[in-house]
């Protein structure tokens, strides 16, 4: 998805309604695309509650830092975390709204979703260029049974500044000196082989298009377009399928309220039923707001999602909150003030 054809969901009487400008009262977001059928989901049940509009453009996350930092919406949407330091120093507030996984997405005919079990450096080797054939030995060797074809592997990746990247480097970083020394962990990386596509939607694409694919998603686009995924062996060494379960497990131990700025990565996590790529999703608004009135319609709306929108999250395979953590950010929000004090009481 180029930015040209950025996507703003619009809280519109029917689903899937799209338009080209929000209209003046409506909540504005943009960002990370890995929350986006989430959002776009939660816009039309909205909606139909309240009759208030939401328009979020899905442009990944680096857009919507640099959109909230501009002050063009009222909140950007990433999934790599801001560290307290540049939270700060942007005069921005953060927080969660849902957990989920990136999934590595492949296309060989034949092969069913969970058929290819890969390990930890199977999969770095393949995004380093290291394994350019299916049916390499090492690959064969993990899969035994499976008929993994002579075909050319290749790589798909994003091609813009993206959360998702950042959760998928922060994996392969943390089980792969040579990713770390070569590539490392940030939102966008100088990558070794392959094609990018634009967004969640654009990988997706590429995928489903390019016979021999790999690429890596959100688990929720994994599913809409029918994709094969892998599983993934995890740090206990158990082979897991990604759903909501294992991305549960995986974040179990997580210290949401002792981490500033909610900060809490959830790569390669402990348990023997956790999905290594897990991660959260975050909100970032400015703790000074030259809006105030905007502000708390939007803190109305991720409030409501907090209470009213779990099922949703849950049938599109999403990790609502704690209900302890999420009174632990509506609290945190009282950062966020006005020209008469906080915006949410």
């Amino acid at each position: 998805m180029t930015f040209a054809r950025q996507v703003l969901v619009t809280l519109g009487a029917s689903a899937g309604l799209f338009v080209a400008h929000a209209n003046a009262a409506d909540i504005t977001g943009a960002g990370a695309s890995f929350p986006y059928p989430l959002y776009a989901k939660w816009a039309e049940q909205y909606k139909v509650k309240t009759g208030n509009g939401l328009n979020y453009q899905s442009i990944g996350s680096g857009g919507g830092i640099k959109q909230i930092q501009a002050k063009t919406v009222d909140f950007g949407a990433s999934d790599a975390p801001m560290t307290a330091d540049k939270l700060n120093a942007a005069g921005l507030v953060q927080f969660p709204t849902v957990m989920g996984g990136v999934v590595p997405v492949l296309n060989i005919p034949g092969i069913k979703p969970g058929e290819v079990k890969l390990t930890p450096t199977l999969l770095a080797d393949i995004f380093l260029g290291k394994i350019s054939k299916w049916n390499d030995p090492a690959l064969v060797k993990a899969n035994p049974g499976v008929k993994l074809p002579e075909q050319a592997i290749t790589v798909v990746h994003r091609a813009d500044g993206s959360g998702t990247t950042w959760i998928f480097t922060n994996y392969l970083s943390k089980v792969s000196a040579d990713w770390k020394t070569k590539v490392g962990n940030e939102a966008s990386v100088q990558w070794p082989k392959g094609v990018g596509g634009k967004g969640n939607e654009g990988v997706a694409q590429y995928v489903t298009r390019i016979k021999g694919a790999i690429g890596y998603v959100e688990y929720a686009y994994a599913k809409k377009n029918k994709m094969s995924h892998t599983q993934l062996q995890n740090k206990a060494g158990s082979f897991v399928n990604p759903d909501d379960a294992t991305f549960k497990a995986a974040a179990a131990s997580a210290d949401w309220a002792g981490t500033p700025g909610f900060a809490v990565v959830l790569t390669d996590q402990a348990g023997a039923e956790a999905w290594p790529i897990t991660g959260a999703t975050f909100i970032l608004m400015h703790k000074k707001q030259d809006n105030p009135a905007q502000a708390t319609e939007a803190l109305k709306f991720f409030d409501w999602a907090y209470k009213d929108g779990d099922n949703t999250a849950r049938e599109l395979d999403y990790v609502p909150m704690p209900a302890a953590v999420k009174d632990t950010i509506r609290t945190s929000w009282k950062q966020i003030a006005g020209g008469n004090g906080p915006v949410w009481k």
